[in-house]
């Protein structure tokens, strides 16, 4: 069988949303699927990884993205004045105004390119993983132009969005496109891949006509085998990923003040100008550390020299209790304990307990988190933390080959 796996995020970008095509990438050609990837020369995503490797078993094909940057845009505004900021301004409208995602502008070099790679290599099965949702337009086009099958893999939901924070004709305008979009996939993919039951719900709920398998996130204990940790001589929590949307560190960092312990909480990656005055206005001094986008392998170097992880999912009106987020699968990999500040009756809160990596508290329960960062700490004080460990069944079921093994099983039931 070959595939033809059409993606955004692909090295050299960086970021959480590059490993699940990465990895499917790596996997699939174990498996005996020759796999092709289409991705762009050059994404203009927010962040770079030049230490990602790209699999040397897979065919890598390039087209150039004629969309615009990646940009944070209330950083841009709140650092420009003037007449830049006007400028700014009317980049960001402009931006706004693509529909149903900024990207949609790299199917004017995808299309062409994915036709050309179908019909050159006889792929069977063209594979689109979103986000953003306009990849998934690429796929429709090669199906109906060639016949080859077609699976869309989602990795954020294409209509509901829990990250949602404001509520205007833009917003909704998106909204309605991709609820559209949402509506192509269900009609003409012959398969769906979801990572979460809730996201294959929703395609399901679409009308989909095609398979829809839930295939969740995977650990990576291969990327983190080596590392290692020592016992540091304060206690030690780190939050590993941006704050984008919804997402709020205000509740943690008012319960971790309130403790009033001898500890460090430490941020890896992008902390909002707006959260990072919020926090340094509590004067915790030395008891924070905020560090910038760092490389994948100095993040889980951090991650697995810290006594516990802090693992943030916001309730977002209910939209949260569906969210299974890669970050959940690397936290389980790294195998340190979890402080999981997510909806107590959603998925991320089940797997934590499953596994008992972590305890599970409502992410603005301020008191909750107080307490149970209190505990932490008196374990720490009073023995230590050990590692989590998982039993060679559950690092199974739970690794990233066993996730691609479902993908290829889902390919071959499609071709």
């Amino acid at each position: 069988m070959k595939v033809l796996l059409v993606t955004m995020y692909f090295p050299p970008a960086g970021g959480g949303g590059v490993q699940r095509p990465l990895k499917l990438a790596q996997y699939l050609p174990a498996l005996g699927i020759e796999t092709h990837v289409l991705a762009p020369e050059d994404p203009k995503w927010v962040h770079r990884d030049p230490e990602l490797r790209v699999p040397t078993q897979a065919w890598i094909h390039r087209t150039r993205y004629v969309g615009p940057r990646a940009r944070k845009p209330a950083e841009e505004l709140r650092a420009a004045d003037g007449f830049e900021r006007a400028l700014v301004q009317a980049q960001v409208t402009a931006r706004r105004l693509l529909v149903p995602d900024a990207s949609v502008t790299w199917n004017l070099t995808a299309i062409p390119a994915a036709l050309k790679i179908v019909r050159q290599e006889e792929i069977d099965v063209v594979i689109t993983t979103s986000p953003p949702g306009s990849v998934h337009f690429v796929g429709a086009a090669v199906k109906r132009a060639t016949g080859a099958r077609w699976v869309a893999d989602l990795r954020d939901p294409l209509v509901a969005n829990q990250q949602r924070r404001s509520d205007t004709l833009a917003t909704r305008a998106r909204e309605a496109v991709a609820e559209q979009v949402g509506r192509l996939v269900a009609r003409q993919a012959d398969g769906v891949s979801c990572v979460s039951e809730a996201i294959a719900e929703e395609a399901r709920g679409l009308g989909a006509r095609g398979l829809v398998r839930t295939i969740a996130n995977g650990c990576d204990f291969d990327d983190v085998a080596g590392l290692g940790y020592r016992p540091g001589p304060r206690f030690r929590i780190t939050h590993a990923g941006s704050f984008f949307g919804s997402r709020d560190p205000r509740p943690f960092l008012h319960a971790f003040r309130d403790a009033d312990l001898d500890a460090v909480a430490r941020f890896v990656g992008d902390f909002r100008s707006t959260d990072r005055e919020w926090a340094e206005s509590l004067g915790l001094g030395d008891r924070l550390e905020l560090l910038d986008y760092l490389p994948r392998t100095e993040s889980l170097r951090l991650q697995r020299d810290s006594e516990a992880l802090l693992l943030l999912i916001p309730d977002a009106s209910g939209r949260g209790k569906g969210v299974l987020s890669g970050k959940v699968f690397e936290y389980l990999a790294v195998e340190r304990p979890i402080l999981a500040l997510v909806p107590p009756d959603g998925a991320a809160a089940d797997l934590i307990r499953e596994t008992g990596a972590g305890t599970v508290v409502a992410p603005e329960d301020v008191d909750g988190i107080r307490g149970a960062l209190e505990d932490l700490h008196e374990r720490f004080e009073s023995g230590g933390l050990p590692d989590v460990v998982l039993s060679e069944d559950v690092r199974e079921g739970l690794s990233r080959r066993a996730r691609v093994e479902e993908m290829a099983s889902l390919l071959q039931e499609v071709a």
